[in-house]
C-alpha cells in the first residue's frame, strides 16, 4: 500500500519499522518539529524523524495541519492509507479524507477505555489489570472512531515505560496483520458505554501524595516511570523514587518508619528500592542514604 505514517515518539517507530518491512511503499512521515531538547536546549528531532531518515524516507514536520497548503500536500500524496501512532496533532477533517482508505490509529488503550494522551499512565494509576492497543478508522472527535481489531496486554507490575514498550511491538504486529485483509477486520462503532479520559499528565502529579493508600502511591512510582519521574522533596532535593514495593508496615504519611528508607501512607506504607538524586544515576537507597542521611521520623515534603 502507498502510506503516509505519522507518529512522533518511541512508541511510534516499531510500527513505522514494521510497515517498512512488510514492503509497503511509506512516501512520507510527519512528525512533530524538532524540540529544544538537553542543557544546551537545541532542537532535537523526534525518534520517529530519526528513524525515518535512517530508512530513507522523506519527512515533513510541520507546526499544524490546519494550514490550506499543507493540506492540499497532504492530499497530493495520492495515498491509499495514513498510519498514525502518538502523532501528537489534531488532524481536521480534509486530512482524515484524503487518503483512499481514511486514516489507522495505533491507540495504546482498549477502547473505549482510556481515550486521550496519556492511556497508558491512567491505566496503571487506575489499577487496571489489564492494558491494550486497538486498530482504530479516525474520525472526527477525540479517539472515538470504529476499532478494527484489539490486543489485550497485562499490566502486571509493568512501569509506564515497560508497558509503553510492549504496547508498541503488539501494536505494530496488529496494525501490519489489519493491513494485509483489511477485509477481514471489518470497522465496529466503540461501546457507549465505559468510556474513560486519559488526561494529559501534569508535572505537578508526579509529587507522590503519601495520604493515599501504599497501593496507590505504588502504582504512582511505576506510572510516572521514567517519566515524569514520581518524586519526594528532602533538605532541598528532588529525590526521584523509581521503584518501590508495598510492605507490611504502618506509619504516619510522608514520615520515614526505618533504616530502610520506608515510608509511612495513608493506609500500609512503601519502600522505596531505586531512587535517584538530582544529576546522579539510579541507586538503591541504601547507597543514597550513604551519602545523604533521612533518619527515620523523617517527615517528607
Amino acid at each position: 500500500m502507498r502510506i503516509a505514517f505519522m507518529g512522533t515518539p518511541d512508541f511510534a517507530v516499531p510500527t513505522l519499522d514494521a510497515l517498512a518491512a512488510a514492503g509497503h511503499e511509506i512516501v512520507a512521515a510527519y512528525s512533530q518539529p524538532p524540540r529544544p531538547a538537553g542543557r544546551g536546549k537545541a532542537p532535537r528531532p523526534s525518534p520517529v524523524q530519526i528513524r525515518a531518515e535512517a530508512l530513507g524516507i522523506v519527512v515533513r514536520t510541520p507546526p499544524t495541519l490546519r494550514d490550506a497548503d499543507e493540506q492540499e500536500r497532504f492530499a497530493a500524496l495520492d495515498l491509499d492509507v495514513a498510519v498514525v501512532a502518538a502523532y501528537g496533532l489534531i488532524l481536521p477533517l480534509p486530512i482524515l479524507h484524503a487518503p483512499l482508505r481514511g486514516c489507522l490509529n495505533v491507540h495504546a488503550s482498549l477502547l473505549p477505555r482510556w481515550r486521550g494522551a496519556a492511556p497508558v499512565q491512567r491505566a496503571i494509576l487506575a489499577g487496571d489489570d489489564i492494558a491494550g492497543v486497538t486498530i482504530m478508522a479516525m474520525a472526527k472527535g477525540l479517539d472515538t472512531g470504529p476499532m478494527l481489531a484489539v490486543a489485550a496486554e497485562p499490566i502486571d507490575r509493568r512501569t509506564a515505560g515497560e508497558l509503553t514498550a510492549a504496547l508498541a511491538v503488539s501494536g505494530a504486529d496488529l496494525l501490519v496483520k489489519v493491513l494485509a485483509d483489511l477485509g477481514r477486520y471489518p470497522p465496529v462503532e466503540q461501546p457507549a458505554l465505559g468510556v474513560t479520559y486519559a488526561a494529559k499528565i501534569d508535572k505537578s502529579e508526579a509529587r507522590i501524595d503519601f495520604t493515599q493508600d501504599a497501593n496507590m502511591v505504588e502504582r504512582q512510582v511505576r506510572a510516572f516511570n521514567p517519566a515524569p519521574g514520581a518524586f519526594i522533596e528532602h533538605g532541598g532535593e528532588r529525590i526521584r523514587i523509581l521503584a518501590a514495593e508495598v510492605v507490611d508496615a504502618h506509619g504516619a504519611p510522608a514520615v520515614v518508619i526505618d533504616d530502610a528508607l520506608t515510608i509511612g501512607c495513608g493506609g500500609g506504607a512503601i519502600r522505596p528500592t531505586l531512587v535517584q538524586r538530582a544529576g546522579r544515576g539510579p541507586m538503591p537507597p541504601a547507597d543514597l542514604l550513604r551519602g545523604f542521611p533521612i533518619a527515620p521520623g523523617t517527615l517528607l515534603a
